[in-house]
């Protein structure tokens, strides 16, 4: 439930702040507030379109056999991880310049009178945020399915919302205590530490089929120290990917990844200092 109500606070907080900035530059202008219908239009289509890639990856995955099952869950679980590792990625690149960005964009539709890339803009960036936390959830949401909590999940996504725009207000507002640097900052992290869950998640589906091999299966056994059936090693496992016993193959992965997020950070931090650069008067 806990990783439902994040997933969806954050993706949620992310679609609002684009909304938000298209919503606010529309309607400082009589010319702008003609395409506001446009813009809830476009909130709504792009909500549409994550709905339906939700309903078709739950049909896919009653046609398929159990062996297929495990292979699409799998395959599911890296494609999260990638997803989440590229947002992450794009975010530490253009979020300083999203605003403008954005503004520069609804400028250029609003000189050409139009509306229908107004909608589509809008769409895009709902259906993006949706369809990843689709993709995000899939795994956790069937799990708790077959386990008959597909009312509880409901309630955490319910719940993730409501936060969400109480989170929206809240930096909107400003202060010192929350930004939206800290913001990103935090969710960031968290978010990678989720990244490499799924990525963990998908070796074990791997393992399972015989794909992967375990080379030392398992490297060791922390159990007694901290074990996966219920406190901090229960939340380790499902933020961060925490094996109590795991396999050699799966270690390995977890370090490449981390080398792999790193590298990426800091090549982002460079890309967006260029474009602070490029951004600033001569």
């Amino acid at each position: 439930m806990d990783q439902v109500a994040f997933i969806v606070w954050r993706e949620s907080v992310e679609a609002l702040l684009v909304v938000g900035i298209l919503y606010t530059w529309l309607r400082v202008s009589p010319r702008g507030r003609r395409g506001l219908p446009w813009l809830w239009s476009g909130v709504f289509a792009g909500l549409a379109v994550a709905g339906i890639l939700a309903l078709v990856l739950l049909g896919v995955s009653t046609w398929l056999s159990d062996e297929e099952q495990e292979w699409f869950q799998g395959g599911m679980a890296l494609v999260a991880a990638a997803l989440v590792v590229q947002m992450v990625y794009w975010m530490k690149c253009h979020g300083a310049s999203l605003k403008k960005t954005l503004q520069h964009d609804v400028d250029h539709e609003l000189a050409r009178d139009n509306w229908w890339g107004v909608f589509a803009l809008v769409a895009i960036a709902v259906a993006r945020e949706g369809s990843e936390t689709v993709v995000f959830l899939y795994g956790t949401v069937m799990a708790g399915m077959a386990r008959g909590s597909g009312w509880s999940l409901a309630l955490a996504g319910v719940v993730g919302f409501l936060a969400a725009l109480l989170s929206f207000w809240l930096l909107q507002l400003g202060g010192k205590l929350i930004t939206w640097r800290r913001f990103f900052a935090f969710t960031q992290i968290v978010l990678l530490l989720l990244a490499s869950a799924l990525l963990i998640s998908g070796t074990d589906h791997l393992i399972s089929l015989g794909v992967m091999p375990t080379l030392v299966d398992p490297v060791w056994d922390s159990s007694w120290l901290m074990d996966t059936s219920g406190g901090l090693g229960k939340v380790l496992a499902a933020y961060a990917g925490y094996r109590a016993y795991p396999a050699l193959s799966q270690v390995v992965v977890w370090v490449l990844y981390w080398l792999a997020v790193w590298f990426l950070l800091r090549r982002a931090d460079h890309v967006a200092a260029r474009g602070r650069l490029a951004a600033r008067p001569a």
